[in-house]
């Protein structure tokens, strides 16, 4: 060998070397930007609980020993998730994947019981479990459908293709949104069916077939809404605001006085007059209107940023991802929160119906911390270089697949036939040279 050629030799790993650092870095800094945006939406929702419904147990329980109550649940339960979204996000993707149809089910089985045994808050039956253990089943279900759909489509990418290959899908949403529906809870239905298109979307559904499934749903939206009175209310004070702003419309009345108190800085943590009675459910629901008024459009602005943030850093993910699966889920599950997020905000300004979906992080809520936190910790195995490949195989981007365990190289059994015939008809240095091969081949099939 040549000295210029030993030059290139050693030029060319170093070549490589550098282009895995490269990529290393990307995936790293989208898992830091995830994992920051993540940490800060937490923090600063535990501040604005506090603020939210410190005044309210003050004004209704005359003493400030209660002042913390929801706060220290969501500390608590903020921690829970934190250590579930690390041991996600460094194990067990595979296990989950396996785990499907156990979620799914159980998922499907937890909104029946609900329905039959669940506590009513407010005129509402969505969760179910005895005084401060209490799980929303929705929550779950919304997760679960995602993860389904993503296996699905992975395993079997063809299925895209057309409606009635998909169409499994769709019956299990359908089911899923039919019972939340019961409940009722519109907001956490429009959650689940656009989280689950988003997913369809991420696989490579024609477009076409998701316009026939939207005209569909949205018929079939208007007509529940129609036949529901207070579902009926709400959309006419979306409508028309001010007719009705001693009833239905109360709620975003008073969310747009306290936006408008807070102009551009706010009035200051703490000192917000809405919540106090003003603002039902001011730390669930309407917290995005307790932060406009106490930090004003800066908060607000800084609350999309972070989501931002969040939803760049998810996507780029999903793009990046190793395998067919991971892309479909990591895609599934940023949108999941994205669309969470924007149809609670878009109630609180007034753009949109209220539907009673908590702003995702920030709001008070156990199960949807909980299972947020579960779908990030999904999200950063996958920004780890995490894939769910079967043990026998690995799905590539496309979604064929490929053996890695216990397979030969079609190339490299080529190689050692072409070998072993060479041997057996050559002679002399060619039979040699054929032999050598087929050893070689041999060599190479057996590592």
């Amino acid at each position: 060998m040549s000295a210029l050629d030993a030059a290139l030799g050693r030029a060319r790993p170093a070549k490589a070397k550098k282009r895995k650092k490269s990529k290393a870095r990307a995936v790293s800094t989208e898992y830091n930007l995830l994992l920051t945006a993540t940490l800060c939406l937490l923090a600063f929702g535990a501040v604005m609980v506090f603020s939210a419904s410190s005044t309210t147990q003050v004004l209704q329980n005359g003493g400030l020993a209660d002042s913390a109550y929801y706060l220290q649940r969501t500390l608590i339960v903020g921690a829970v998730g934190l250590v579930i979204m690390h041991f996600t996000a460094r194990h067990g993707l595979v296990a989950i994947r396996r785990l499907t149809p156990v979620f799914l089910f159980g998922s499907l089985f937890l909104l029946l019981v609900v329905l039959g045994a669940g506590q009513s808050v407010n005129g509402a039956t969505r969760w179910i479990g005895a005084g401060s253990f209490q799980i929303q089943p929705s929550e779950l279900a919304k997760v679960a459908l995602i993860l389904y759909s993503a296996d699905l489509l992975a395993r079997e990418p063809k299925r895209v293709r057309s409606i009635k290959g998909f169409m499994p899908i769709l019956l299990v949403t359908g089911a899923a949104c039919l019972l939340i529906m019961v409940e009722p809870d519109m907001g956490t239905t429009m959650v689940v069916a656009l989280g689950v298109a988003a997913t369809l979307v991420a696989a490579g559904v024609v477009p076409r077939d998701l316009g026939k499934i939207a005209l569909v749903i949205g018929v079939g939206v208007l007509l529940l809404t129609i036949i529901e009175p207070y579902r009926m209310a709400r959309l006419t004070s979306f409508l028309h605001p001010s007719n009705d702003t001693e009833g239905a419309g109360f709620q975003a009345a008073q969310a747009k006085i306290a936006l408008g108190s807070g102009g551009l800085f706010g009035v200051g943590i703490g000192n917000g007059v809405q919540k106090a009675f003003y603002l039902p459910e001011a730390h669930t629901d309407m917290i995005s209107a307790v932060i406009g008024e106490e930090l004003g459009l800066v908060g607000i602005l800084g609350v999309v940023g972070l989501f931002g943030m969040f939803g760049f850093a998810g996507l780029r993910i999903a793009q990046k991802a190793k395998d067919n699966y991971g892309k479909i889920l990591v895609a599934g599950l940023t949108s999941m929160i994205l669309v969470t997020a924007m149809i609670n905000l878009f109630a609180v300004m007034g753009l949109a119906p209220l539907t009673g979906v908590p702003l995702p992080f920030i709001s008070y809520g156990n199960s949807a911390l909980l299972s947020c936190l579960f779908a990030v910790g999904l999200i950063l195995n996958v920004a780890r270089g995490g894939t769910a490949s079967a043990a026998k195989g690995r799905e590539t981007r496309s979604g064929k697949l490929r053996v890695v365990d216990g397979g030969r190289s079609p190339a490299r059994e080529r190689s050692g036939a072409s070998g072993a015939r060479r041997a057996k008809s050559g002679g002399g240095s060619g039979g040699n040279r054929g032999a050598r091969s087929a050893r070689h081949g041999g060599r190479r099939r057996a590592t």
